[in-house]
């Protein structure tokens, strides 16, 4: 019997915590069990990429850079993998070639050894100046096929995509089955078309999701997969992936024997069972085994993502509708496969289809670009109304998307000014603007507000219980009109805001709840007021069509226009982000700015004017 030893990458430091645990897991946490994790013998450790550049500054106030740096010290031994959009790179739109390749440049400078680079619509034009720019920089390519079924995937396209990966000279070819749709035959089945198709090693990345990973990865493996993604066991299962140690102990003795040591994986698996106690209310009901993902395609770490989108917009209990959303939407974007971004887009278009009562009322200017093939062609037909219902009369794309923009990397440069330190400032900022600004402030005033790791209840007991006194269902009169009253929960607490979610005559809102006093308990458990402040005043609400509103929660990234400027009615005049997507918010007639009522970075809701037009 050939002896073919298998390979292992180790994904706890990235997807697994970003599939379980909402990307949350810092730094901090990650740097005590580094040693061990070294010591064991991984083909490779996944510890960057993917959401965790996106969360490090929105959430953790933890430089992503930094993190790389600091995570190459401590494992010295073993090759840093990263996950890679392609020419999306770690944001949600295409970047010039020179910021793929300065991100690229930067990456290696960094730590990063291995780039699993992909597409999220496998259009091939969108990988190529990446894999390039990797082998430039002496560093391993792996090219990733986005495995998916729909009416129009089959076996030879993957085939012929694996063909098009290996003639750009990639080193070892991934298989990204990001939902666990692969069944134990299907991998089989393509695992041994690959191998005779390439030459290349595989590597096969299949979410659990569906409750099948474990089987899949063993029948993948004994027809000639080389590499498989495992991630420590608490970290493991659900929406994320088969635990190291269950694979390891699988193959033992077997002709595929990983080498690995059972004993050391055991003293890792228990630092990480304490570890993921600290994010507990990150925790969701949706990263568990669901069975429905082989009918509606949606991947674990989209799942819990859209859990999330809901929950910030007080709508979780339409989970199951917005699940029954996403395969429609898909289909009529032309069954892309649902990966970073295209899931975000599709899945926050259904959220949007879901609470704004009708389809494609609201659509977020990802959807827009998508639709227009700025994010490259889609193997299957567009439904051509939802095309024509966000774009017009506006052309569509048939090149490689990124051949329409000219180089920016200098422009932004100039744009992001003294506030970026360095080029990796510079690439952040190009990814994410407004958080990135946010972030380089709190850095040079030298205090970061990070997102509190404790349930919100808990961190304010005093003034918990003194809200146990007040009423959660209320009727008010306002100006002689009666308001029915009913708070449905609250998001978490930011300084001194915190978001209620309150129904009003059974509509749905957001509240942003700004404290202006401090609860301290007295004897008798009221408590009194200790805080005595004074704030601006609040938006008027809008109450006629010339007054411009947000149609949901979110945070104002962009005003377009100015006082006495003249608009048309459907102009876009500012863009709000929710749910990770930017959504334009247009004018509602014609004529002038009259007055301006918020600014960029503010947190605005439905209903509030935030412009008014005469």
């Amino acid at each position: 019997m050939t002896k073919r030893k298998l390979a292992i990458t180790e994904l706890g430091l990235r997807d697994g915590h970003q599939s379980l645990l909402a990307t949350r897991m810092r730094l901090d946490d990650m740097l005590p069990i580094c040693e061990k994790l070294d010591a064991v013998g991984f083909w490779s450790i996944e510890a960057w990429g993917g959401a965790t550049f996106d969360t490090c500054l929105r959430y953790l106030k933890e430089g992503p850079w930094v993190r790389l740096r600091e995570l190459n010290a401590v494992l010295p031994n073993t090759p840093i993998q990263m996950l890679l959009r392609g020419q999306n790179l770690l944001g949600y739109r295409h970047y010039a070639d020179d910021v793929v390749k300065k991100f690229v440049d930067m990456a290696c400078a960094n730590g990063v050894d291995v780039f699993r680079t992909f597409d999220a619509m496998n259009d091939l034009r969108n990988v190529r100046v990446a894999l390039q720019q990797v082998k430039e920089n002496g560093r391993h390519a792996e090219g990733a096929i986005c495995y998916t079924i729909s009416p129009v995937h089959n076996l030879e396209y993957f085939v012929d995509m694996a063909r098009g990966l290996e003639d750009m000279g990639c080193d070892t070819l991934a298989i990204k089955d990001m939902a666990g749709l692969l069944t134990p035959k299907s991998a089989r089945e393509l695992v041994k078309a690959l191998k005779k198709a390439v030459s290349m090693p595989l590597h096969l990345h299949s979410h659990a999701t569906a409750g099948l990973a474990e089987m899949v990865q063993w029948e993948a493996v004994k027809a000639g997969c080389d590499i498989i993604d495992t991630a420590i066991s608490p970290l493991a299962g659900g929406t994320s992936h088969p635990p190291t140690e269950t694979m390891v102990a699988a193959f033992s003795g077997t002709q595929y024997d990983t080498g690995l040591n059972l004993e050391a994986l055991q003293d890792i698996a228990a630092y990480f069972r304490e570890v993921r106690k600290k994010y507990k209310r990150f925790e969701s009901d949706f990263t568990g085994v669901d069975t429905r993902v082989q009918t509606n395609q949606i991947p674990g770490g989209m799942i819990s993502n859209l859990a999330n989108q809901l929950k910030e917009q007080g709508a979780l209990d339409r989970m199951d509708e917005v699940l029954d959303e996403v395969p429609l939407v898909r289909a009529d974007f032309g069954y892309p496969p649902l990966v970073t971004p295209t899931s975000q887009i599709v899945g926050t278009q259904a959220v949007l289809n879901v609470i704004s009562g009708k389809k494609y009322k609201v659509i977020t200017n990802e959807t827009k670009m998508y639709l227009a093939g700025k994010y490259g062609k889609a193997l299957g037909e567009i439904n051509e109304d939802v095309r024509k219902l966000a774009l017009g009369d506006e052309e569509v794309v048939d090149v490689r998307p990124a051949d329409l923009l000219d180089d920016e990397l200098d422009a932004l440069t100039r744009e992001v000014g003294d506030k970026a330190k360095s080029v990796e400032d510079v690439l952040s900022y190009a990814m994410f603007p407004a958080i990135a600004l946010e972030y380089f402030d709190e850095r040079e005033k030298g205090v970061f507000n990070p997102e509190p790791l404790d349930e919100p209840e808990a961190e304010a007991p005093a003034a918990a219980s003194a809200m146990q006194l007040a009423p959660t269902e209320f009727n008010v009169v306002i100006h002689g009109e009666q308001y029915h009253i009913k708070i449905e929960g609250t998001g978490h607490k930011s300084e001194d805001i915190r978001p209620y979610y309150v129904k009003v005559d059974n509509v749905l809102e957001e509240v942003m709840v700004e404290t202006l006093t401090e609860v301290v308990p007295t004897l008798d458990g009221r408590g009194i007021d200790a805080k005595k402040a004074s704030k601006g005043s609040k938006r008027p609400k809008a109450t006629s069509d010339n007054h411009v509103t947000t149609p949901m929660p979110g945070r104002i990234v962009a005003i377009n226009v100015k006082e006495g400027q003249t608009v048309e009615a459907g102009d876009i005049v500012l863009v709000v982000e929710a749910m990770k997507m930017e959504n334009p918010v247009h004018a509602p007639v014609s004529g002038t700015v009259k007055a301006v009522y918020a600014a960029v970075g503010d947190n605005v809701n439905p209903d509030e004017c935030l412009m008014e037009i005469a």
